[in-house]
């Protein structure tokens, strides 16, 4: 190994003016980041009250409340991960373990990545003219997502793909020849593996129907009507993000727009918690037919090295 001593003045003015531009694009993100966390928390957590929490807005009595807004904004959440999560997740399954055609699946992979490019308000276009009048849905909460499905969709097939392939070919392999069926490896050795693939893509859907309000503006409406959950899904609702428009562009309330984006923000940071905290459950009590499977194939190999002997 070359000592640095021994490097060209050219090469160690190279390496240091490259090392000082990585710290420098560290340190701006860093504090672009922490920047933007401290001020918008700053500017709306002290306008948070209990008031704007649990009561619904009222021209009459000039009240401000966005509790239709947090309630639709979990509606619009569990509806959409719902539907979506088993699609993605069994595309995935399907194009990593058992399609065969290459070719459709590389042009299946490359249709994804396209989709995830196109901007949001195209969706929410397409989302209007079919959801709302084509199947009749009306500007309602389903039809924002059935939308924000088709949105999320390719983020959640490919994370899963991606995490699907790293798991090895060996753990297959060695479960095929313990007797296990197709559907049973699948089950209990790869999607065990690639759990990680599957949260991270669940938390980059959360985040982006947490984010979204183009696509919801055309399908979703912006009522601030209180509901339970099957009425909600079949009425107009304004979730945060466009309640948050709404006040900064089109009332001027600067304060209130500030508490929603500190509440988004803090909605976010306990998503991210309770993923990590999934993602380790998950992993203490996979290990049953993983333990059973392993038991076996020692069994196994004890059996062919005493026969060995022999």
């Amino acid at each position: 190994m070359m000592d640095k001593k021994n490097f060209p003045k050219k090469r160690k003015a190279y390496i240091a003016s490259m090392r000082a531009i990585m710290g420098i694009c560290v340190t701006v993100t860093c504090a672009l980041v922490l920047f933007l966390i401290i001020y918008v928390l700053a500017s709306g957590i002290p306008n948070i009250t209990w008031n704007l929490l649990s009561t619904e807005p009222s021209y009459l009595s000039d009240n401000i409340g966005i509790l239709p807004d947090i309630l639709n904004t979990i509606y619009i959440i569990i509806a959409t991960l719902v539907i979506v999560l088993p699609l993605g997740v069994g595309a995935a399954i399907y194009l990593t373990e058992y399609a065969k055609n290459k070719k459709i699946v590389a042009i299946i992979e490359y249709t994804a990545e396209t989709l995830s490019g196109i901007p949001s308000i195209i969706y929410g276009l397409v989302g209007m003219l079919f959801f709302c009048q084509f199947l009749s849905l009306g500007t309602s909460i389903l039809a924002g997502a059935l939308t924000l499905v088709i949105m999320n969709l390719p983020t959640i097939m490919r994370t899963t793909q991606e995490s699907l392939k790293t798991v090895p070919q060996s753990y297959r392999e060695g479960a095929f020849g313990l007797g296990a069926g197709q559907w049973r490896v699948i089950r209990t050795v790869v999607l065990p593996g690639c759990v990680d693939g599957i949260v991270t893509g669940s938390i980059l859907a959360v985040g982006r129907i947490l984010g979204e309000s183009a696509a919801l503006l055309f399908t979703a409406g912006f009522a601030h009507s209180l509901n339970g959950f099957i009425d909600g899904l079949l009425n107009s609702g304004s979730t945060l993000t466009v309640s948050l428009y709404i006040y900064a562009k089109e009332r001027g309330e600067f304060e209130v727009a500030f508490a929603i984006a500190a509440i988004l923000m803090i909605l976010t940071l306990i998503i991210n918690i309770i993923a990590d905290l999934t993602v380790n459950i998950l992993r203490e009590g996979e290990t049953n037919e993983q333990y059973y499977l392993s038991k076996r194939f020692e069994l196994m190999v004890r059996k062919l090295s005493g026969s060995k002997k022999r």
